[in-house]
């Protein structure tokens, strides 16, 4: 298994799904090179429940996923990892897994809702090296930004920008 983190989460307006994207955990992505990357096509407002978890937002009234952890919690069990397991074209599946007195309960998840659980708990988040293999795309860096240089640049623009430079 290849524990993983949430690279990013673009959102688009709807009929249009938005992307959850994976990416192997510990990977420095700003130095150039190919990496790989795993993005999982999702709803719209399974996209709202992915960047809330991402963001770590609490909302005044406890949202579905608020609640289940409440649920679990409240039957002195955890979720442990996550494991995104299986792809069917373009079509993914993952287990959750709880664990309750040292007992592992396995429980059959979309990704969207998995991963939003897992990131509200802190857990890890797993994909199958079967699926890796199968459903990543290469990710190529060229040019790693340096912060501090970018920074001078933009310091720099700022300093010698002047209100005309953007009449028409």
């Amino acid at each position: 298994m290849i524990p993983v983190e949430v690279e990013t989460l673009i959102m688009f307006a709807p009929p249009a799904p938005s992307a959850l994207v994976l990416a192997p955990l510990g990977e420095n992505r700003t130095q150039p090179g190919t990496y790989r990357i795993l993005p999982i096509w999702v709803a719209y407002h399974d996209a709202l429940n992915l960047g809330h978890a991402i963001e770590r937002h609490k909302s005044a009234r406890p949202l579905t996923h608020d609640i289940f952890i409440d649920a679990i919690t409240s039957l002195d069990a955890h979720i442990s990892k996550v494991v995104i397991d299986r792809v069917e074209k373009a079509l993914f599946s993952a287990t959750l897994y709880l664990e309750q007195y040292g007992r592992i309960i396995d429980l059959d998840a979309r990704p969207s809702d998995a991963v939003a659980l897992a990131l509200r708990e802190d857990a890890p988040i797993y994909i199958t090296k079967d699926v890796f293999d199968q459903a990543s795309f290469p990710y190529l860096v060229n040019n790693p930004t340096d912060e501090e240089e970018a920074m001078a640049a933009f310091h720099e623009f700022l300093e010698n920008v002047a209100p005309e430079d953007f009449s028409l």
